[in-house]
Protein backbone atom coordinates (compact mmCIF):
# COMPACT_ATOMS: atom_id res chain seq x y z
CA UNK A 1 0.00 0.00 0.00
CA UNK A 2 1.41 3.37 -1.22
CA UNK A 3 2.74 5.84 2.30
CA UNK A 4 0.69 8.29 0.92
CA UNK A 5 -3.16 10.08 2.09
CA UNK A 6 -5.07 11.65 -0.67
CA UNK A 7 -7.14 14.65 0.28
CA UNK A 8 -9.78 17.02 -1.02
CA UNK A 9 -7.41 19.61 -2.73
CA UNK A 10 -6.14 21.55 -4.48
CA UNK A 11 -3.61 22.90 -2.18
CA UNK A 12 -4.52 25.52 -0.13
CA UNK A 13 -7.85 24.30 0.80
CA UNK A 14 -9.24 24.01 4.90
CA UNK A 15 -8.78 19.85 4.11
CA UNK A 16 -5.13 19.93 3.80
CA UNK A 17 -4.56 22.50 6.36
CA UNK A 18 -6.52 20.06 8.76
CA UNK A 19 -5.16 17.16 7.70
CA UNK A 20 -1.20 18.77 8.51
CA UNK A 21 -2.12 19.21 11.98
CA UNK A 22 -1.90 14.79 12.33
CA UNK A 23 1.81 13.87 13.44
CA UNK A 24 1.31 10.95 10.50
CA UNK A 25 0.76 13.29 7.92
CA UNK A 26 4.72 14.36 8.02
CA UNK A 27 5.92 10.92 7.10
CA UNK A 28 3.23 10.56 4.26
CA UNK A 29 2.96 11.80 0.50
CA UNK A 30 -0.02 14.20 0.55
CA UNK A 31 -1.97 13.77 -2.56
CA UNK A 32 -4.33 16.38 -3.88
CA UNK A 33 -7.43 15.39 -5.29
CA UNK A 34 -10.33 17.18 -7.52
CA UNK A 35 -13.03 15.61 -5.41
CA UNK A 36 -14.19 13.77 -2.13
CA UNK A 37 -15.22 10.92 -4.46
CA UNK A 38 -11.73 10.61 -6.02
CA UNK A 39 -10.32 11.10 -2.70
CA UNK A 40 -12.30 7.92 -1.96
CA UNK A 41 -11.55 6.11 -4.97
CA UNK A 42 -8.06 6.25 -4.39
CA UNK A 43 -8.14 4.43 -1.32
CA UNK A 44 -10.55 1.67 -2.91
CA UNK A 45 -7.93 1.26 -5.57
CA UNK A 46 -5.38 1.29 -3.45
CA UNK A 47 -3.63 4.18 -4.58
CA UNK A 48 -3.68 5.71 -1.64
CA UNK A 49 -3.74 4.46 1.92
CA UNK A 50 -6.03 6.90 3.62
CA UNK A 51 -8.34 9.64 2.19
CA UNK A 52 -8.90 12.66 4.51
CA UNK A 53 -12.14 14.66 3.46
CA UNK A 54 -14.48 16.94 5.18
CA UNK A 55 -17.53 15.13 6.93
CA UNK A 56 -19.66 17.33 8.66
CA UNK A 57 -19.85 21.42 9.28
CA UNK A 58 -21.47 22.65 12.75
CA UNK A 59 -23.64 25.45 10.47
CA UNK A 60 -25.26 23.18 7.67
CA UNK A 61 -24.54 19.43 9.61
CA UNK A 62 -23.51 16.46 7.70
CA UNK A 63 -21.47 17.41 4.38
CA UNK A 64 -24.09 14.78 2.15
CA UNK A 65 -20.90 14.38 -0.84
CA UNK A 66 -18.96 12.62 1.75
CA UNK A 67 -21.93 10.73 3.62
CA UNK A 68 -22.98 9.78 0.24
CA UNK A 69 -19.59 8.29 -0.79
CA UNK A 70 -19.65 6.15 2.55
CA UNK A 71 -22.96 4.84 2.25
CA UNK A 72 -22.36 3.57 -1.38
CA UNK A 73 -19.60 1.70 -2.94
CA UNK A 74 -16.95 -0.95 -1.55
CA UNK A 75 -16.68 -0.48 2.16
CA UNK A 76 -14.53 2.07 3.78
CA UNK A 77 -13.91 2.76 7.65
CA UNK A 78 -13.45 5.63 9.61
CA UNK A 79 -9.99 6.20 11.19
CA UNK A 80 -9.54 9.78 13.01
CA UNK A 81 -11.13 13.15 12.91
CA UNK A 82 -10.15 16.21 13.18
CA UNK A 83 -12.31 19.25 14.00
CA UNK A 84 -11.08 22.83 12.38
CA UNK A 85 -12.44 26.56 13.58
CA UNK A 86 -12.95 28.06 10.28
CA UNK A 87 -13.61 31.88 9.08
CA UNK A 88 -13.26 32.94 5.26
CA UNK A 89 -11.49 35.41 3.37
CA UNK A 90 -12.72 37.13 0.31
CA UNK A 91 -9.72 36.69 -2.27
CA UNK A 92 -9.25 38.84 -5.40
CA UNK A 93 -6.53 39.60 -8.34
CA UNK A 94 -4.18 42.11 -7.06
CA UNK A 95 -6.07 45.67 -7.16
CA UNK A 96 -9.71 44.79 -7.06
CA UNK A 97 -12.01 46.73 -4.92
CA UNK A 98 -15.26 45.24 -3.53
CA UNK A 99 -17.66 47.64 -5.87
CA UNK A 100 -16.24 45.58 -8.78
CA UNK A 101 -16.84 41.87 -7.56
CA UNK A 102 -20.28 40.78 -9.85
CA UNK A 103 -18.94 36.94 -9.04
CA UNK A 104 -18.26 34.92 -6.14
CA UNK A 105 -17.37 31.66 -5.78
CA UNK A 106 -16.25 28.64 -3.58
CA UNK A 107 -17.22 25.06 -1.98
CA UNK A 108 -20.88 24.58 -1.82
CA UNK A 109 -20.79 24.22 2.06
CA UNK A 110 -19.23 27.68 2.33
CA UNK A 111 -22.36 29.57 1.05
CA UNK A 112 -24.18 28.78 4.43
CA UNK A 113 -21.26 30.10 6.27
CA UNK A 114 -20.83 33.37 4.68
CA UNK A 115 -24.81 34.32 3.50
CA UNK A 116 -25.20 37.18 5.39
CA UNK A 117 -21.94 38.32 4.71
CA UNK A 118 -22.50 37.93 0.80
CA UNK A 119 -25.87 39.74 1.31
CA UNK A 120 -25.09 43.02 3.49
CA UNK A 121 -21.83 43.40 1.49
CA UNK A 122 -22.61 42.13 -2.24
CA UNK A 123 -26.17 41.59 -2.63
CA UNK A 124 -25.67 41.54 -6.54
CA UNK A 125 -22.97 39.41 -6.89
CA UNK A 126 -23.92 36.16 -8.44
CA UNK A 127 -22.89 32.74 -6.75
CA UNK A 128 -21.16 29.96 -8.66
CA UNK A 129 -19.65 26.66 -6.54
CA UNK A 130 -16.38 25.51 -7.39
CA UNK A 131 -15.18 21.82 -6.21
CA UNK A 132 -13.00 23.40 -3.45
CA UNK A 133 -12.78 26.74 -1.81
CA UNK A 134 -9.30 26.80 -2.55
CA UNK A 135 -10.26 25.53 -6.30
CA UNK A 136 -12.23 28.11 -5.85
CA UNK A 137 -8.86 30.76 -5.54
CA UNK A 138 -7.51 29.02 -8.58
CA UNK A 139 -10.64 29.65 -11.10
CA UNK A 140 -10.34 33.56 -9.41
CA UNK A 141 -6.44 33.67 -10.44
CA UNK A 142 -7.36 32.49 -14.20
CA UNK A 143 -9.94 35.24 -13.90
CA UNK A 144 -12.98 32.66 -14.61
CA UNK A 145 -14.64 34.93 -11.09
CA UNK A 146 -13.74 37.74 -9.47
CA UNK A 147 -13.45 36.77 -5.88
CA UNK A 148 -13.45 33.39 -4.19
CA UNK A 149 -14.48 32.77 -0.08
CA UNK A 150 -11.12 30.43 0.99
CA UNK A 151 -8.43 30.50 3.97
CA UNK A 152 -6.87 33.83 3.76
CA UNK A 153 -3.60 31.38 3.41
CA UNK A 154 -4.69 30.49 -0.10
CA UNK A 155 -3.91 34.28 -1.09
CA UNK A 156 -0.07 33.84 -1.26
CA UNK A 157 -0.51 29.85 -2.88
CA UNK A 158 -2.28 31.35 -5.81
CA UNK A 159 -1.01 34.78 -6.53
CA UNK A 160 -4.30 36.70 -5.17
CA UNK A 161 -5.23 39.43 -2.10
CA UNK A 162 -7.51 39.30 1.08
CA UNK A 163 -9.46 41.79 0.72
CA UNK A 164 -11.61 41.09 3.00
CA UNK A 165 -10.69 38.48 5.97
CA UNK A 166 -12.69 37.08 9.21
CA UNK A 167 -15.55 36.11 7.36
CA UNK A 168 -18.05 34.26 8.85
CA UNK A 169 -22.07 34.70 9.93
CA UNK A 170 -21.98 31.59 13.25
CA UNK A 171 -18.94 32.35 15.26
CA UNK A 172 -16.84 29.14 16.31
CA UNK A 173 -17.83 27.83 13.36
CA UNK A 174 -15.94 24.30 12.97
CA UNK A 175 -15.65 21.98 10.23
CA UNK A 176 -14.77 17.82 11.03
CA UNK A 177 -12.70 16.00 8.85
CA UNK A 178 -12.64 12.44 8.99
CA UNK A 179 -9.01 10.24 8.26
CA UNK A 180 -10.87 6.97 5.72
CA UNK A 181 -9.13 3.72 5.08
CA UNK A 182 -10.03 0.33 4.07
CA UNK A 183 -11.82 -1.70 6.53
CA UNK A 184 -9.81 -3.06 9.53
CA UNK A 185 -9.68 -3.83 13.21
CA UNK A 186 -10.62 -0.73 14.94
CA UNK A 187 -8.07 1.23 17.15
CA UNK A 188 -7.91 0.73 20.79
CA UNK A 189 -11.03 2.67 23.00
CA UNK A 190 -9.82 5.58 24.22
CA UNK A 191 -12.65 6.27 26.30
CA UNK A 192 -13.90 9.20 24.30
CA UNK A 193 -14.87 7.71 20.76
CA UNK A 194 -17.22 7.52 18.12
CA UNK A 195 -18.88 4.87 16.24
CA UNK A 196 -20.62 5.76 13.18
CA UNK A 197 -23.07 3.40 11.49
CA UNK A 198 -25.40 3.81 8.33
CA UNK A 199 -28.61 1.72 8.78
CA UNK A 200 -31.03 0.87 6.16
CA UNK A 201 -34.57 -0.23 7.37
CA UNK A 202 -36.64 -3.62 6.38
CA UNK A 203 -39.51 -2.06 5.56
CA UNK A 204 -41.39 1.54 5.85
CA UNK A 205 -43.49 1.79 8.95
CA UNK A 206 -45.04 3.56 11.56
CA UNK A 207 -42.48 3.87 14.44
CA UNK A 208 -39.43 2.24 11.92
CA UNK A 209 -36.85 5.29 13.45
CA UNK A 210 -38.04 5.05 17.03
CA UNK A 211 -37.06 1.18 16.67
CA UNK A 212 -33.84 2.19 15.17
CA UNK A 213 -33.08 4.93 17.65
CA UNK A 214 -34.62 3.01 20.53
CA UNK A 215 -31.97 0.29 20.38
CA UNK A 216 -29.36 3.07 21.32
CA UNK A 217 -31.49 4.59 23.72
CA UNK A 218 -32.03 1.53 25.91
CA UNK A 219 -28.23 1.08 26.61
CA UNK A 220 -27.98 4.41 27.34
CA UNK A 221 -25.83 5.71 24.03
CA UNK A 222 -26.01 8.76 23.11
CA UNK A 223 -25.89 10.32 19.22
CA UNK A 224 -24.07 13.25 18.09
CA UNK A 225 -25.43 12.73 14.36
CA UNK A 226 -28.53 11.55 12.65
CA UNK A 227 -28.57 12.23 9.25
CA UNK A 228 -30.97 10.54 6.32
CA UNK A 229 -30.04 10.14 2.93
CA UNK A 230 -31.83 9.11 0.21
CA UNK A 231 -30.90 5.57 -1.03
CA UNK A 232 -31.79 6.11 -4.70
CA UNK A 233 -35.11 3.59 -5.01
CA UNK A 234 -37.26 5.89 -5.37
CA UNK A 235 -39.00 8.98 -2.68
CA UNK A 236 -39.54 8.04 0.31
CA UNK A 237 -37.02 5.78 0.91
CA UNK A 238 -34.16 6.49 3.02
CA UNK A 239 -30.96 5.21 4.77
CA UNK A 240 -29.87 6.77 8.26
CA UNK A 241 -26.09 8.02 8.69
CA UNK A 242 -25.56 8.03 12.67
CA UNK A 243 -22.73 8.66 15.23
CA UNK A 244 -23.20 7.42 18.47
CA UNK A 245 -20.83 7.81 21.49
CA UNK A 246 -18.43 4.62 22.42
CA UNK A 247 -16.93 2.35 21.03
CA UNK A 248 -17.78 -0.85 19.64
CA UNK A 249 -15.68 -2.99 22.07
CA UNK A 250 -17.94 -0.94 24.65
CA UNK A 251 -20.36 -3.95 25.62
CA UNK A 252 -23.77 -1.67 25.46
CA UNK A 253 -22.46 -0.53 21.79
CA UNK A 254 -21.83 -3.91 20.86
CA UNK A 255 -25.12 -4.81 21.86
CA UNK A 256 -27.18 -2.15 20.28
CA UNK A 257 -25.30 -2.85 17.21
CA UNK A 258 -26.41 -6.65 17.31
CA UNK A 259 -29.65 -5.30 17.91
CA UNK A 260 -29.63 -3.41 14.79
CA UNK A 261 -28.17 -6.20 12.44
CA UNK A 262 -31.30 -7.82 13.97
CA UNK A 263 -34.16 -5.69 12.38
CA UNK A 264 -32.31 -3.44 9.81
CA UNK A 265 -32.30 -4.60 6.26
CA UNK A 266 -28.44 -3.76 6.34
CA UNK A 267 -25.95 -2.07 8.56
CA UNK A 268 -22.71 -0.82 7.27
CA UNK A 269 -20.46 -0.12 10.09
CA UNK A 270 -18.13 2.69 9.77
CA UNK A 271 -15.76 2.57 12.10
CA UNK A 272 -15.22 3.20 16.04
CA UNK A 273 -12.24 6.11 16.47
CA UNK A 274 -11.21 8.59 19.46
CA UNK A 275 -13.55 11.88 19.13
CA UNK A 276 -12.29 15.03 18.94
CA UNK A 277 -13.92 17.42 20.41
CA UNK A 278 -13.53 15.73 23.88
CA UNK A 279 -10.47 14.17 26.16
CA UNK A 280 -11.53 11.03 27.84
CA UNK A 281 -11.60 12.65 31.42
CA UNK A 282 -13.81 15.33 30.16
CA UNK A 283 -16.41 12.29 29.43
CA UNK A 284 -20.17 11.91 31.30
CA UNK A 285 -20.20 8.38 33.19
CA UNK A 286 -22.77 6.32 31.53
CA UNK A 287 -25.95 5.63 32.73
CA UNK A 288 -26.76 3.32 35.65
CA UNK A 289 -27.47 0.01 34.38
CA UNK A 290 -24.69 0.25 31.12
CA UNK A 291 -21.66 -0.06 31.92
CA UNK A 292 -19.53 -2.89 30.63
CA UNK A 293 -19.37 -4.11 34.77
CA UNK A 294 -23.11 -4.22 34.53
CA UNK A 295 -23.24 -5.78 31.65
CA UNK A 296 -21.44 -8.87 32.65
CA UNK A 297 -22.97 -9.42 35.89
CA UNK A 298 -26.07 -9.48 34.17
CA UNK A 299 -25.08 -11.78 31.91
CA UNK A 300 -23.50 -13.56 34.65
CA UNK A 301 -26.57 -13.40 36.40
CA UNK A 302 -28.40 -14.89 33.05
CA UNK A 303 -26.21 -17.61 33.17
CA UNK A 304 -26.63 -18.39 36.87
CA UNK A 305 -30.35 -18.76 36.30
CA UNK A 306 -30.13 -21.16 33.68
CA UNK A 307 -28.06 -23.83 35.42
CA UNK A 308 -30.03 -23.41 38.63
CA UNK A 309 -27.61 -21.11 40.67
CA UNK A 310 -29.74 -18.14 41.56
Amino acid sequence: MPASYAYLGPEGTFTEVALRTLPEAATRELIPYVSVQSALDAVRAGEAEAAFVPIENSVEGGITTTLDELVAGAPLMIYREVLLSITFALLVRPGTKLSEIKTVTAHPAAQPQVRNWLKANLPDAVWESAASNADGARLVQEGRYDAAFAGEFAAARYGLTALETGIHDAENAQTRFVLVGRPARPAAPTGADKTSVVLWQRDDHPGGLRDLLGEFATRGINLMLLQSRPTGAGIGNYCFCIDAEGHISDRRVAEALMGLKRICLQVRFLGSYPRADIAPEGVRPTPPGTSDEEFVAAADWVARCQDGRF
